[in-house]
């Protein structure tokens, strides 16, 4: 399993998330007012807005908050500029880390993800130093236990999607060219699938094996760092861990 999606998993299933609900809150209501501020504040036609906005809903966000966000985005209500910036750099063992900000200070944003890097053995890159290695994707997330395989696999080639991949032992993750989420995540909904979550992503096409414990912990603790900063929305990279060796992880 792709690094990625094996740490996203691990963070889930220790709902990590749910205890930093404030900060979760504040990186959603980011993405809102950057998407409004970008594709105008109707969901309807901004298909980016309108997948932000349900991912606020299913946080249990106050539908004014949301509402508010909007209106920063558009300009109808003032409030602070935020602008996206990525970074690239490398993690221990060589692992490939991508990291997208949402921020109203490049300086901070710079110096905090550095530091980041530095304190946990990796190094902060240049621009295009490891992107090549990652693909953008649209991802569906779709859970199994509603649904069998076959099923799922012909409703979402039906339905305009690439392919139907395993994900977890929890979901069905089905990819899409990034321009075509949005209308594969409609005509799936059409046909009655329940949706998970969508979003657009970055799969890597290669990965690096981690077979030490302690060299698995030292990375894990660096990308756990990088999403707790504020101003970072989503981090890539391209490792796996095999189960065993993510057995002895604290």
């Amino acid at each position: 399993m792709a690094g990625h999606s094996k740490w996203h998993n691990i963070r889930h299933k220790k709902a990590r998330m749910d205890a930093k609900r404030g900060q979760l809150f504040t990186k959603l209501l980011k993405e809102i007012t950057v998407a409004a501020r970008q594709g105008g504040g109707d969901p309807e036609f901004n298909p980016r807005l309108r997948i932000a906005i349900e991912k606020a809903k299913k946080a249990n966000m106050p539908i004014e908050n949301i509402e508010r966000a909007i209106k920063r985005g558009t300009g109808e209500l003032e409030g602070v500029t935020y602008e996206e910036v990525t970074y690239e750099g490398y993690g221990p063992e060589g692992v490939a880390v991508i990291v997208e900000c949402l921020t109203d200070n490049r300086n901070r944003t710079t110096a905090e993800v550095r530091h980041i890097f530095t304190k946990h053995g990796g190094n902060l890159g240049s621009s295009g130093c490891v992107a090549f290695l990652f693909e953008e994707k649209g991802v569906i997330h779709v859970p199994k236990s509603k649904y069998d395989e076959e099923t799922i696999f012909e409703k979402a080639i039906e339905a305009g999607a690439e392919d139907v991949i395993m994900d977890d032992e929890e979901h069905y993750e089905i990819r899409t060219e990034p321009k075509e989420l949005y209308a594969v995540k409609e005509n799936l909904e059409k046909e009655g699938i329940e949706i998970e979550r969508a979003e657009i992503t970055r799969i890597p096409t290669t990965t690096v094996e981690i077979k030490d414990p302690e060299k698995a912990e030292k990375l894990l603790k660096m990308l756990d760092a990088l999403e707790e900063s504020d101003d970072v929305q989503k981090v890539y990279s391209n490792f796996e861990i095999p189960e065993e060796i993510m057995a002895k992880v604290s």
